[in-house]
């Protein structure tokens, strides 16, 4: 073990980092040391503040892998953290010696523990080797009915829960989220699609706690997020932070062979904007989407009492899946300010989570560049209704909006995935009708960050509509990605009915829009046509290509006709408020010409040019000196809104879009969660070792709108 001795020698002489030298070396080594055994007490009491190699810190790992089959000091350690953290939430004093044990316990745990997932050989995790042997005494209290595992995820989500996070108490906080990390790192062993028979030990655990506990951690998690306690300074003269802040034996271990545990000291003193982030509230953030999206099909044997396998109608249509407490939590939660008298948070259903949804709402405003807190407010919007209604009557919605919009603005420097969820996000909201109204009143005296020009006094709906235009001119160059159309066409088409006093410059955009997409339709029938004509007798591949070509078209047919909904539903319902819209379809009226007979698109038009032939008629009726200037037409435009009948025009029924999650949401979540985590936690995996993604390729996500 080069220099690591396997038992220790311990001596009144020594000084402490040698006694602690020996006390690691007797964890990782051969001996195995009882429950009970006072070896545990010093161990967890000496500030362990070594200095070991990266070449040293992996050897122990393996020496410990190698000899955990049999003393099971895992397992050992771990009930030892159980057995602290519950004298923890018992005492109100956080500078005793409890603490001193527990964050010692888990700094431990979290760096072997990691080394023995990231290796383990079985599916069933059966070399965590988290069971006591038969030989071993066990002491009474130690719930015999309960799995190790069990025992500690409860002790960790109870001190998480319980117990506030302060100056004293922040980094044993922060150490048991990383814990917790490395613990349901077992996730990144396995596909996303979990089977009844598949097992996760600390997982299960989880999903087995206390409804209570779940509210609790669920709470406790969300609060961290919103008030985002900062990492107390005063806590670097603790024994983590070693001579010089160097870092000591177990930070070693965790930055050098788990790369996990603590930031350096100058990450929270800095005076950068980094220096806003707080750790603790991004790995709260961390294991609130790791729970949240956890899904297990239950399997036939769920169902095998209640099956008459006789008649093949007993058998269950679809697959079933267990309920996540930790979802169900954060769906029902409820804004603490609903109901004052309900102090304890007690519903007709049972007890729920509540939470200020006023602080949430303007945390994510803050966050929301971030793509895990992107992800925070779809799985609220679309899962809590109260959370969504709450959103929805918001007269500051620019708070939210904004920073959505503005990631779209940057979608060459985002993700696809980051796109996609806000896309998602924003269909979401768009199938409000008062949403779609009220993004119109609200005027915007500024927009800094759009560089194509100044959009001054601009209302929020005008900007949405730019933005979306945008992105769909974007990915039709970059990205050519056919949900993406999907999805910012539809909410465009949600918002139409409501458009009112669409700025010039949006309404130019939406017409472009339906110009841009024509381009492209016309190219893909040219490039039909042109295959048709070629001599029989060509390839399969040919053929294959064609009728890629075709599908390609039909897509694009689909497109447009969308746009040109758009447009009908603006004229029909609120024309007389939208002056530039039929400005802009006057000014580029020639775009719409080719496709007049079109048989997908002749009756859509037919409104369109019964407009531009009423007004274009009140136009030639003007007698008028020199030259024709925008504000001159507009004029003429909004003065004949006035004699404007819709009567003539043909009604179609409205569009609407709504999104539907599809039916194994688990197969992007998973893998897209723990792409965030590994990226922003310091859990750093090794690529051989993660199944749940290819860890090299980025994960794409298949989502799309459904009209009703």
């Amino acid at each position: 073990m080069g220099g690591v001795p396997s038992t220790p020698r311990f001596s009144g002489g020594s000084r402490p980092h040698e006694t602690a030298e020996y006390l690691i070396g007797a964890f990782i080594g051969e001996k195995s040391f009882p429950l009970a055994s006072d070896y545990w007490q010093k161990l967890l009491e000496l500030p362990l503040n070594l200095h070991w190699s990266s070449d040293r810190v992996q050897q122990a790992c393996l020496h410990f892998a190698q000899n955990n089959c049999y003393t099971r000091h895992l397992a050992k350690i771990l009930i030892h953290l159980s057995w602290c953290l519950q004298e923890c939430v018992s005492t109100s004093d956080a500078s005793s010696s409890a603490y001193v044990k527990a964050l010692n316990a888990v700094y431990v745990s979290s760096v072997f523990l990691k080394h023995l997932i990231e290796n383990a050989k079985t599916d069933n995790f059966e070399d965590l080797y988290m069971s006591l042997n038969e030989s071993e005494e066990i002491p009474s209290n130690v719930p015999k009915e309960q799995s190790i595992e069990h025992l500690v995820v409860n002790s960790v989500l109870n001190f998480l829960g319980r117990v506030d996070v302060s100056s004293d108490t922040y980094l044993l906080h922060y150490e048991l989220l990383n814990f917790m990390l490395v613990a349901l790192s077992t996730q990144l062993l396995s596909g996303p699609s979990l089977g009844a028979d598949d097992i996760h030990p600390f997982f299960d655990a989880a999903m087995s706690q206390p409804t209570s506990l779940v509210n609790l951690a669920i709470r406790k998690l969300l609060v961290n997020y919103i008030t985002r306690p900062r990492f107390p300074l005063k806590a670097s003269s603790y024994y983590i932070f070693s001579e010089g802040y160097r870092p000591g034996v177990l930070q070693r271990v965790g930055s050098v062979a788990a790369n996990l545990v603590l930031l350096p000291l100058n990450f929270f003193a800095s005076s950068s904007n980094e220096a806003s982030r707080s750790p603790l509230a991004d790995n709260s953030l961390n294991i609130l989407l790791i729970l949240v999206h956890y899904r297990k099909s239950l399997g036939l044997d769920h169902f095998k009492d209640k099956i008459d396998y006789s008649s093949p109608d007993s058998l269950p249509k679809e697959e079933s899946f267990f309920e996540n407490p930790y979802c169900k939590a954060l769906e029902n939660a409820r804004d603490i300010e609903f109901d004052r008298v309900d102090v304890e948070g007690n519903a007709p259903g049972g007890p729920v989570v509540r939470l200020p949804f006023a602080s949430l709402f303007d945390t994510l405003g803050m966050c929301l560049a971030d793509e895990t807190s992107a992800l925070l407010l779809y799985s609220l919007v679309h899962g809590n209704s109260d959370f969504l209604e709450y959103v929805l009557v918001r007269t500051d919605l620019d708070t939210l909006l904004m920073p959505l919009l503005e990631t779209l603005y940057n979608a060459p420097r985002r993700t696809s995935n980051q796109i996609y969820m806000v896309l998602i996000i924003l269909l979401i909201l768009s199938q409000d009708s008062s949403f779609n109204a009220s993004i119109h009143k609200l005027v915007l005296p500024s927009v800094p960050w759009y560089q194509e020009r100044v959009l001054h006094q601009t209302s929020l709906g005008s900007l949405m509509v730019i933005i979306l235009t945008r992105t769909v001119k974007y990915n039709l160059s970059k990205l050519r990605d056919v949900y993406l159309h999907t999805n910012c066409l539809a909410t465009l088409a949600n918002m139409a009915p409501h458009v009112h006093r669409l700025s010039g410059y949006a309404s130019q955009r939406l017409v472009s829009l339906f110009d841009m997409l024509a381009r492209k339709y016309n190219k893909l029938a040219e490039m039909k046509n042109d295959k048709m004509h070629v001599p029989n007798g060509e390839s399969k591949e040919e053929n294959s290509l064609q009728e890629d070509m075709a599908a390609e078209l039909h897509i694009y047919t689909d497109f447009l006709r969308i746009v040109l909904e758009i447009l009908n539903a603006i004229l029909t319902y609120s024309l007389p408020r939208n002056p530039e819209v039929i400005y802009a379809i006057m000014h580029r009226q020639e775009v719409f010409q080719p496709f007049k007979s079109h048989p997908r698109f002749n009756e859509l038009l037919d409104n369109i040019f019964m407009v531009l032939d009423f007004f274009n008629s009140r136009m030639d009726a003007q007698k008028m000196d020199g030259e024709w200037s925008v504000e001159k037409v507009l004029q003429v435009i909004i003065v004949n809104c006035r004699s404007w009948r819709v009567d003539g025009l043909k009604m179609f029924t409205q569009l609407r879009f709504t999104y539907e999650q599809e039916s194994h949401p688990e197969e992007f979540f998973i893998p897209y969660v723990w792409q965030l985590v590994l990226s922003r936690s310091g859990l750093n995996f090794s690529p051989s070792s993660i199944h749940l993604f290819p860890a090299d390729l980025p994960l794409q996500v298949s989502m799309l709108a459904y009209c009703t």
